[in-house]
């Protein structure tokens, strides 16, 4: 007969074992979209010729002279690649998903990494819409709302699964009224579009960390270490798309214009 201690310690090991793996999963899913949104902020950054200085008369005298972008900037903006780097990172997002289970986990941490240096380049914009300090103040925002929704969605013990297909639904309308404002152009609807799509991007933060943690417990047992690497870098674009979305609707919210 197995002795009941036995049988206590052996299932307390197990789930501090699990506990420290999630740890470390979650550590990974963090660290690799923080690396993310370094390269897209770099990038977008390096783009605008405004980067070179802080100063708001050199920057606004850059504007009225067109000296608003770097080589770079102007080689893209000022051709059809511009439409290359605008819709990249799309294909970049299907690309990858489509294909994670044919990768390694280094190739697809690679690929995540060349998928954030294209997005610094699609947003780019940014730079030469809004005033810096609008900028770093809304990505401050945007950053501890982040943080406080993506905590919770770890430490609640409240089943928050119901409402991944009410989200994917939201985030589905908000293409379509997006596309629609594109050639109906309407302030009322652009502010709603922006106001809904940070409750939105907001909900998938918590709803996303939730899921990151719940699959990671669900196959952590099998110690299948290449799919938990596969699935941390897939974590962390989930994470890094709520994070840029909110970031870009509350700038059009709430950012200041050049």
């Amino acid at each position: 007969m197995a002795d009941v201690n036995t049988i206590r310690t052996g299932a307390g090991s197990r789930t501090a074992a699990i506990d420290a793996g999630l740890r470390a999963h979650m550590s990974k899913v963090y660290g690799t979209m923080s690396v993310g949104m370094l390269i897209t902020f770099a990038a977008a950054w390096a783009i605008s010729g405004l980067a070179v200085t802080s100063d708001p008369a050199a920057a606004s005298a850059q504007l009225r002279e067109g000296q608003y972008l770097t080589s770079l900037g102007y080689a893209i903006y000022a051709s059809p690649l511009k439409w290359v780097i605008m819709f990249a990172p799309l294909a970049f997002v299907f690309g990858l998903s489509a294909a994670i289970n044919k990768m390694s986990a280094a190739t697809a941490q690679l690929v995540f990494y060349a998928f954030a240096l294209v997005m610094g380049l699609s947003i780019s914009s940014i730079f030469l819409v809004y005033t810096g300090f609008s900028i770093i103040q809304i990505f401050l925002v945007t950053s501890i709302a982040f943080a406080g929704l993506s905590l919770w969605g770890y430490t609640t013990k409240k089943d928050i699964s119901a409402w991944g297909s009410f989200l994917i639904m939201g985030v589905i309308g908000l293409i379509i009224a997006s596309i629609v404002s594109i050639f109906f152009p309407n302030p009322a609807l652009t502010f709603a579009i922006s106001a809904i799509g940070v409750l939105i991007f907001a909900g998938l933060t918590a709803y996303d960390t939730q899921r990151i943690k719940t699959d990671y417990i669900a196959h952590a047992q099998h110690g299948d270490t290449e799919w938990l690497g596969k699935a941390a870098i897939m974590g962390a674009l989930s994470l890094y798309l709520n994070f840029i979305n909110m970031f870009m609707f509350l700038l059009q919210l709430l950012g200041n214009r050049e």
